[in-house]
C-alpha cells in the first residue's frame, strides 16, 4: 500500500500529469488558452512515430518468438471480449439504449494510445523495463472492438448500424494513427539500434516535453467535454467510466501473468485493457453507427476514463503488476 501511495503521489506531481490538469482547469475556467489544431496534430504525429519506432527497435533486439505471437493473440481476444462486458454493465447501470451502449462499449475494447504512451513514460521514469512488442499489441487491439459493437447491434435487430462495408473497413485499417504507429514500428524493427542512434536526439530527449504539451491540449479538450456534458454524466454513467477500466485492468493482469510478461509488460497490458479509445473508434462509429450519440462516448472516454487512468489508474496498475509479478 505504501508503494502504491508513493507511486501515485509521484505520478500526480509529475510534469506530465500537471500539464493535463492545467488544461482541464483552464478549460473549465473558460480561459482563452488553446493549442492550434495543426500544432496539436503535429504533436500527436511525433508521439506516435516515436513510440512506434522505439517499440520496433526493442523487437529487433528481442527477436520474433512465440511469446510475441501469444501476446498479439491475447490483445485481440481482450479487444473482442471487453466490449461485451462493457455492454452488459451499461445496460444494467445506465439508461442507454442498445445502440448507444454498443457504441460506448466499442471504445472500452479498443485502446487509448496516449494513455499507453503516458504509461511507458512512467515506467521509464521508474526504471521499469517492459517488452517493446507491446506497441504491436496496442495496434492489434484497435479494430476487434468495433466488430464486437456491430455484432451487439445486429444481435438486437438494430437498424442504426451500417454494417461492415468498405468505407468502415477503410476507417479501421487506414486510420492515420494506426498507419503511423504500425509503420514507424516496422521502420524501427528494420533499422534497429543503429537507426535509433541516428535519430535519438529527435525522438528520445524531447519526448517527455512534447508529451507535456500534448497532454495540455488533451486537458483542454477533456475540460470542454466535462463542462458541456454535465447533463450526460449521471451517477450510473460516471460510475461506469471508473468501474470499467478497473475491470479491464484485472482482465489485462490475468493475461499478462499467464503470458509470463515482465512487471512492466504486465502493467502495459493492464493499461491497454483499461483504456478507452477517443481517436480511432469515434471515427469508425460515425460511419458504422451514425445514429449513436457521440456526446455519450466522447464524454465518457475522454472526459471520465482518460483522466482517471492518467491520474490514478496508471500508478495503480504499475503497483499491482509489480506486486503480482514479483518485479
Amino acid at each position: 500500500m505504501d508503494q502504491l501511495l508513493s507511486l501515485a503521489a509521484e505520478n500526480l506531481i509529475s510534469p506530465i500529469i500537471l500539464s493535463f490538469v492545467l488544461g482541464v482547469a483552464a478549460s473549465i475556467a473558460r480561459s482563452d488558452l488553446s493549442i492550434p489544431e495543426a500544432v496539436a496534430k503535429g504533436l500527436s504525429i511525433y508521439l506516435l512515430f516515436a513510440i512506434g519506432f522505439k517499440g520496433g527497435v526493442s523487437v529487433a533486439a528481442h527477436g520474433i518468438d512465440g511469446k510475441l505471437g501469444l501476446a498479439l493473440l491475447s490483445g485481440i481476444i481482450l479487444s473482442f471480449v471487453l466490449p461485451l462486458i462493457a455492454f452488459a454493465l451499461l445496460r444494467v447501470m445506465t439508461w442507454m439504449d442498445r445502440l448507444d451502449a454498443a457504441a460506448v462499449a466499442a471504445h472500452y475494447g479498443s485502446i487509448s494510445i496516449v494513455t499507453f504512451v503516458a504509461a511507458t513514460s512512467v515506467l521509464e521514469s521508474q526504471g521499469i523495463a517492459s517488452e517493446g512488442y507491446m506497441v504491436a499489441v496496442a495496434a492489434a487491439m484497435e479494430a476487434p472492438a468495433i466488430l464486437s459493437a456491430l455484432w451487439l447491434v445486429a444481435k438486437g435487430g438494430g437498424s442504426g448500424s451500417k454494417g461492415m462495408d468498405s468505407t468502415l473497413m477503410r476507417e479501421i485499417m487506414l486510420n492515420g494513427s494506426i498507419v503511423l504507429l504500425v509503420g514507424s514500428f516496422f521502420i524501427g524493427w528494420a533499422t534497429g539500434e543503429k537507426g535509433l542512434a541516428e535519430i535519438a536526439p529527435f525522438i528520445v530527449s524531447p519526448f517527455k516535453g512534447v508529451l507535456c504539451l500534448f497532454l495540455l491540449d488533451m486537458g483542454l479538450v477533456a475540460g470542454r467535454g466535462l463542462r458541456e456534458g454535465g447533463r450526460i454524466l449521471r451517477p450510473g454513467v460516471l460510475a461506469f467510466g471508473v468501474l470499467m477500466p478497473l475491470i479491464g485492468s484485472v482482465c489485462g493482469l490475468g493475461f499478462g501473468l499467464a503470458l509470463g510478461l515482465s512487471s512492466g509488460g504486465t502493467a502495459l497490458m493492464m493499461v491497454l485493457s483499461a483504456s478507452a479509445s477517443y481517436i480511432a473508434v469515434p471515427a469508425a462509429m460515425r460511419v458504422a453507427l451514425p445514429e449513436a450519440n457521440p456526446s455519450l462516448y466522447l464524454t465518457l472516454s475522454l472526459g471520465v476514463t482518460f483522466p482517471f487512468n492518467l491520474t490514478l489508474g496508471i500508478p495503480l496498475y504499475v503497483a499491482v503488476a509489480q506486486m503480482m509479478s514479483g518485479g
